[in-house]
């Protein structure tokens, strides 16, 4: 029986690899992804994956090409495989409603956002902050797939606990920390971010990630403005039937 062939893509990762171990095949800064097929379409209509959340995760890893560690992605790089498994399924066309408008952007055309790459030379994801209001010097990392499931387990967990609890700031930021002071015990990283860590310094430590952080630049022009919003990312994006 001869061996039928798939077409694939190389996509460029905004990280450009540099975060990760050498020895890792993310440390090449791209990976391979093959076109959607009616298996992909399978994963995206089952009602299982929808209703526990991981339909977009499931598909990803089945379009993956490169052997991987699926949980070593950094979010920007899982990001940008995102967009590409969106146009290798239904195109570079995404049409969406904004403010009661109806757009559509080239999704082919999103590009990286721009990296600082004099912060990524040691290749080690983690780097230093000092919180401007008062002055502790902290370290902190880039969150990863697997960082991401660990919030998402433990705020299930204390919503079990407590139905109206929702500290998923604080729970982030408790993984996005790994030291305080030169302070490196969890117990004692948990307890700055409860009690000692004030606003002003969260959200300035936050604003520092995100300026920092590898990712895709899902942004755009609306007609008629100067300013960049947001694209949104409804159900249309990989269900454009909907």
């Amino acid at each position: 029986m001869s061996e039928f062939k798939l077409p694939t893509e190389t996509v460029e990762l905004p990280s450009k690899g540099l975060l990760y171990p050498e020895d890792s095949e993310l440390a090449k800064g791209v990976i391979e992804m093959k076109y959607m097929t009616a298996k992909e379409e399978d994963i995206l209509t089952n009602q299982v994956y929808i209703k526990n959340g991981t339909v977009l995760d499931k598909l990803m890893k089945s379009l993956i090409v490169s052997k991987i560690n699926f949980d070593d992605l950094l979010i920007g790089d899982k990001n940008a495989i995102m967009v590409a498994a969106r146009i290798l399924g239904y195109g570079n066309e995404y049409s969406f409603n904004y403010l009661g408008e109806s757009h559509t952007v080239d999704l082919s055309q999103i590009e990286n956002k721009s990296l600082q790459e004099e912060l990524f030379i040691s290749r080690v994801n983690e780097f230093t902050f000092t919180l401007p209001k008062s002055k502790n010097t902290i370290t902190f990392k880039l969150l990863n797939h697997k960082d991401e499931q660990d919030i998402s387990r433990e705020l299930e967990g204390l919503k079990k606990i407590n139905k109206d609890s929702s500290p998923e700031l604080t729970t982030r930021l408790k993984y996005t920390i790994t030291s305080v002071e030169g302070n490196r015990e969890k117990k004692d990283i948990r307890n700055f971010v409860d009690n000692y860590l004030l606003a002003q310094d969260s959200r300035a430590l936050r604003e520092y990630i995100r300026e920092i952080q590898p990712d895709v630049d899902l942004t755009f022009f609306p007609d008629g403005s100067s300013d960049r919003v947001n694209i949104p990312i409804g159900v249309s994006f990989f269900w454009p039937d909907i």
